[in-house]
């Protein structure tokens, strides 16, 4: 019994944390005290569908449960009563009935929630760590992750945010339709990040579908916002997103090993996906291309490709030019060095990690890329450094046996 309660415990905490989390948000104006309540309300969960058993309705009673443990904690901080009773109403209603929208607002709950959080009084890497955290559902290493800092590091960035939304009474309240605009770039980077942190997991499960889909779905709606001619970066998120999910399938071997892209089986890619992404991606160009766009250009020419000896590398390499003009990155110029690679050599592209190797000396893809390089290099020893860095900073299963063989390829 205590296994069907985890796992429904899980289940709920995956599909409903954003929502209880952000309708708390509004009851009682305070991040800390929101999640404290949620996080209350699903270990009570544990403890009790344990010894009890799931109820008919999990969700329905976290969400109960969490409300309930909200209220009370406004009631022992002292705050008036007209504020809680109009408030717990709201958040009733918010969790048992789908709320009335004109035809100008979000057509979507989460992507109302992530509008919401987005907020343009927050610097923008707190508004997308906050909505991370709130409503997608990241843990805190896993942000840390997509944004290359220290956990530590990044726990404190989400307590001061926190902290300056509390103080300055920050209102969370839905934007209109003249606000989306100078929201869309943090919206964007959102829904990105939760699509990155599915198509290669922290830790886990390698490729996490269910969030990879969910990105997906989130890109489309945003496009529907925006007629009749979506902005070039919400199309080219869109593109680039369903470029990198056709390829699901023949990331990782019958063994859940590692699968790299040229050694993938391409007749196993989604022609479907990339059928409607491929149009896009012009699309895209039609407008102004930004990041998106650049970025799922660069997906397209690699998906183009009928075989991985075929692939337009220059092309690709073109392209990587221009998005470090573009977007300036240590993460930029790293895939722009395995470009160089494949067009002018491995010792051309070792040349060039030096000049950024600092910024990256806690990414493990950086001492992995640098290993790939000495080993096509025929420099066994130094390979074998590189791998055996990138094994000690790798946290994810799948990574791991990939690089250990590599490993074991140049100590034989």
């Amino acid at each position: 019994m205590s296994g069907d309660a985890d796992a429904a415990v899980e289940a709920v905490y995956r599909a409903d944390w954003g929502r209880i989390a952000a309708a708390l948000i509004g009851l009682a104006g305070d991040f800390e005290l929101a999640e404290e309540a949620a996080q209350e309300a699903f270990a009570a969960a544990v403890d009790q569908w344990r010894v009890s058993g799931v109820p008919d309705l999990p969700r329905a009673w976290i969400i109960q449960t969490a409300r309930h443990k909200a209220i009370d904690r406004i009631r022992r901080r002292a705050l008036y009563k007209e504020r809680i009773e109009p408030q717990a109403v709201y958040l009733s209603q918010v969790m048992t009935t789908p709320p009335e929208k004109s035809a100008s607002e979000i057509p979507d709950d989460r992507l109302r929630l992530i509008f919401t959080c987005c907020h343009p009084a927050l610097a923008p890497d707190a508004q997308i760590a906050l909505t991370l955290r709130t409503l997608g559902g990241l843990e805190t290493e896993e942000i840390a992750r997509a944004f290359l800092v220290p956990v530590a590091t990044m726990a404190q960035r989400l307590v001061r945010a926190k902290r300056k939304i509390r103080d300055a009474r920050i209102p969370y309240l839905v934007p209109g339709a003249g606000d989306i605009p100078e929201r869309l770039d943090a919206v964007l980077t959102v829904i990105y990040l939760i699509f990155n942190e599915g198509y290669a997991s922290t830790r886990g499960e390698y490729v996490r579908a269910g969030l990879c889909a969910e990105a997906i779905r989130l890109g489309r709606l945003v496009r529907t916002l925006m007629p009749p001619r979506p902005p070039a970066e919400v199309t080219g998120l869109l593109a680039l997103m369903l470029l990198h999910d056709a390829r699901r399938e023949s990331r990782l071997d019958p063994s859940g090993d590692l699968v790299t892209l040229e050694e993938q089986d391409r007749s196993r890619w989604d022609r479907g996906r990339l059928a409607e992404a491929l149009p896009l991606v012009e699309e895209a160009f039609q407008g102004e291309p930004g990041p998106f766009a650049i970025q799922a250009a660069i997906a397209g020419l690699h998906c183009r490709a009928a075989r991985a000896d075929e692939t337009d590398w220059r092309g690709i390499l073109q392209l990587y030019d221009i998005l470090a003009r573009l977007q300036p990155s240590p993460i930029v110029a790293l895939n722009r060095a395995v470009a160089v690679a494949m067009v002018q050599g491995p010792a051309a592209a070792l040349g060039m990690l030096d000049s950024f190797a600092g910024d990256l000396e806690e990414y493990h893809l950086l001492h992995a890329t640098r290993a790939d390089l000495l080993r096509r290099m025929n420099v066994p020893e130094e390979a074998a450094r590189g791998y055996r860095r990138a094994l000690e900073l790798a946290t994810n299963e799948s990574e791991r046996r990939f690089l250990e063989r590599r490993l074991k390829e140049v100590t034989a």
